[in-house]
């Protein structure tokens, strides 16, 4: 089966490389396409190609930053989309507006091309050990065509419906883990002016009734305050951005994502844009007049 990939980036590169390995075990290449070429030349088993001949593959795989870049690379006359072959899928991984990925779906199914949604929830680190989840909506066929290249890198994958269903629970997830960073920053924050100390805090955090999934990942590199971005600010406020124009378009009141899109927004206009969102505790703390805490050495 002939595969194409567009977009490497923090997210696509390790995407890629899981599945490009797979393909050639059984002697086949990954096309690819980016606008940096060494991005292709970092992903072993990809090869580099133009638009026309990933159009020619049988599926393709997109990884892009936000609307306008997969606008831009699959829409118009001269799109991906205009130049794929009737029957070929279409597989969309980015995170996007509902709008986008219908417009993107409607111009696939006038070609012939089955569209699949497939927006991934993770990060840098759950990419590079394919254990990512991905949410699928669209037609049947296609994912089923695509489930063993999916697998490649995704350890989870969820068939939510058949239009853009999984658009908006990616929005949604996103929204809560959005919302818990802030959350977070402002109840860490009280609790060290409070007078505890870093490590007593965080050790009680993760063992009570607050302890999610996402708390315990991200408990290490709060010990460590280490804020490499997994996920930046900048990132995160494109993500929210999307969920409170998702809910002004559906009719559902979204004042506590407005609330928390604006923090990120007044965060990435500081030092912290392109930190990891959890960054936000930062933001707190300098806010409460507090430094680094003491740590054990």
């Amino acid at each position: 089966m002939s595969t194409g990939w567009i977009g490497l980036g923090k997210l696509g590169a390790p995407m890629a490389g899981h599945l490009a390995r797979h393909l050639a075990a059984a002697g086949h290449p990954l096309l690819a396409l980016d606008r940096d070429p060494a991005r292709i030349a970092a992903v072993p088993g990809a090869e580099a190609a133009d638009l026309d001949r990933i159009a020619a593959c049988q599926i393709v795989i997109t990884s892009l930053p936000d609307d306008a870049a997969l606008r831009a690379v699959a829409l118009g006359p001269d799109g991906l989309i205009a130049r794929m072959a009737e029957g070929s899928v279409l597989v969309e991984t980015s995170t996007v507006s509902p709008e986008t990925s219908a417009e993107i779906r409607g111009a696939a199914e006038a070609r012939g091309v089955l569209s699949l949604a497939a927006p991934v929830s993770g990060s840098t680190a759950t990419a590079e050990a394919a254990a990512l989840t991905l949410f699928c909506s669209g037609p049947e066929a296609a994912l089923e065509r695509a489930r063993p290249l999916l697998a490649t890198f995704a350890r989870t994958i969820h068939n939510v419906g058949t239009a853009e269903e999984a658009r908006y629970l990616k929005l949604a997830i996103n929204h809560f883990v959005g919302s818990t960073a802030q959350i977070a920053a402002e109840a860490l924050t009280l609790a060290r002016k409070g007078g505890v100390a870093w490590e007593t805090m965080l050790a009680v955090l993760g063992s009570s009734v607050a302890a999610s999934p996402l708390v315990a990942y991200k408990l290490d590199p709060l010990r460590r305050r280490d804020f490499t971005p997994a996920f930046s600010v900048a990132q995160m406020l494109k993500d929210m951005s999307l969920a409170v124009a998702a809910g002004e378009a559906t009719g559902v009141a979204m004042p506590v994502a407005a609330l928390v899109r604006d923090l990120y927004a007044a965060q990435g206009r500081t030092d912290l844009r392109d930190l990891d969102f959890f960054a936000a505790l930062l933001a707190a703390e300098r806010k409460a007049g507090l430094g680094e805490p003491d740590r054990p050495e």
